[in-house]
C-alpha cells in the first residue's frame, strides 16, 4: 500500500479479522448509490489508523442490523466516505456478474477442442519447484502428527517398570524422528529457495510441455456474451422502475426472451413490429408495456435495413 502511495496510485481494500468494536455512536446514516444504481442506506464511520509499517490510511465501517461491523481501509482521502464504501461494496458485484455469467451465460463452456502452442517466453510454474513445495507440505503434515502422537503419550497413575521403559524408548524414538524431520523440511526450504518458481516455456522438459486451447473463438463468443449481458443490465434497469420487488427484473427478462412473437414487416412504413404474447401474470404484460415504450423512443433500426422497430405486446391491436 506504501508502494502504491509513493506512486500516487490510490487504493481500496477490506481489512480483515475486525477484532476492537467501535462504539455504535460514532456510526451514522448515509445513502449509498450502488454500482447498478440502486440506493441503499447504511450506517458508516470513519477513522484514521496507521498500518504496522507506519503509514497511514482511512478506515471506513459499516455497521450492519445484526451488530456485525464491516471494515473497509483506503487511501483515497477527496472523495466522500460513503463514496469509498460504494466502491468497495461495488465489487460484489464481480461476483455476482461471473456466477450469473456462468450460470445463465455458459461462460466456461468451451466452443472448440483445438490448441495451439504456446509462445516459449511464456512464463510458467517450475516443475522442480512445485515437486518441493508439495514435499515440504507433505512432510509439514507428517511432522504435525508426530508432534500429536508425541504430546498425547503418557504413563498410568501406578506405571510398571517394563511401562516406563517402554514409554522411555517410544518417547525417545518420536523425538529423534521428528528432530530428523524437521532438518529434512529445512533442507526442502533451503532447496525450494535457491530453486526459481518460474521459469520460460522453452526451458521445460520436452516431455512437460504442453499447449493452450485456442482462445480466437472463445474470445469472439465471449465478447458476445458479455454484449448481451450489458443489454441485458439496461433492460433490467428499465424494468426495475416499474417493479415492487426489483431482484425480480432478470428473472422477468428470461421469461420475455423465451417468449414467441410474432414478426411484422412494413416495407411501406418502414418498421418492423414484434408483436410479444403474453405473459403469465396481468403484472408482468404491464412491466413489459412499459419496456416496450422506453425501447420504441430509442428509434432502433433493424440491422442491414431501413426498418424501423416497434416492440408491442398483442393486446396493443
Amino acid at each position: 500500500f506504501a508502494w502504491l502511495w509513493g506512486k500516487r496510485i490510490g487504493f481500496i481494500s477490506y481489512k480483515k479479522y475486525v477484532t476492537e468494536q467501535w462504539p455504535e455512536s460514532e456510526f451514522s446514516t448515509h445513502e449509498l448509490t450502488l454500482a447498478h444504481g440502486q440506493k441503499v442506506l447504511y450506517q458508516l464511520a470513519e477513522r484514521g489508523i496507521r498500518l504496522s509499517n507506519g503509514f497511514w490510511v482511512r478506515e471506513v465501517r459499516r455497521l450492519s442490523e445484526n451488530g456485525h461491523q464491516t471494515a473497509v481501509i483506503g487511501s483515497l482521502y477527496r472523495i466522500p466516505m460513503a463514496e469509498l464504501a460504494a466502491d468497495m461494496f461495488a465489487r460484489w458485484s464481480q461476483e455476482n456478474f461471473f456466477k450469473y455469467m456462468r450460470e445463465r451465460f455458459n461462460l466456461d463452456g468451451l466452443v472448440e477442442y483445438g490448441t495451439e502452442p504456446l509462445p516459449d517466453t511464456s512464463s510458467v510454474v517450475n516443475p522442480d519447484w512445485r515437486k518441493l513445495d508439495n514435499q515440504i507440505r507433505s512432510e509439514n503434515g507428517q511432522l504435525t502428527r508426530q508432534q500429536a502422537q508425541f504430546g498425547a503419550l503418557s504413563l498410568s497413575g501406578d506405571p510398571k517398570p517394563e511401562e516406563v521403559e517402554a514409554f522411555e524408548q517410544r518417547k525417545g524414538q518420536l523425538q529423534e524422528d521428528i528432530s530428523n524431520r524437521k532438518e529434512k523440511i529445512q533442507q526442502l526450504k533451503d532447496q525450494k529457495k535457491a530453486t526459481p518458481k518460474h521459469i520460460e516455456l522453452k526451458d521445460l522438459p520436452e516431455e512437460e510441455q504442453f499447449q493452450r486451447l485456442c482462445f480466437e473463438h472463445k474470445h469472439f463468443v465471449d465478447t458476445i456474451k458479455l454484449i448481451a449481458y450489458r443489454t441485458e443490465t439496461a433492460m433490467a434497469s428499465i424494468a426495475r422502475e416499474e417493479m415492487a420487488r426489483e431482484d425480480d427484473a432478470r428473472s422477468l427478462l428470461r421469461q420475455l426472451y423465451q417468449t414467441e412473437v410474432d414478426l411484422l414487416p412494413d416495407h411501406q412504413n418502414q418498421t418492423l413490429t414484434v408483436r410479444l404474447h403474453h405473459l403469465t401474470t396481468h403484472a408482468h404484460d404491464e412491466l413489459i408495456e412499459h419496456l416496450c415504450h422506453e425501447l420504441n423512443e430509442t428509434k432502433t433500426l433493424f440491422p442491414g435495413t431501413d426498418l424501423r422497430l416497434i416492440f408491442q405486446l398483442g393486446s396493443s391491436f
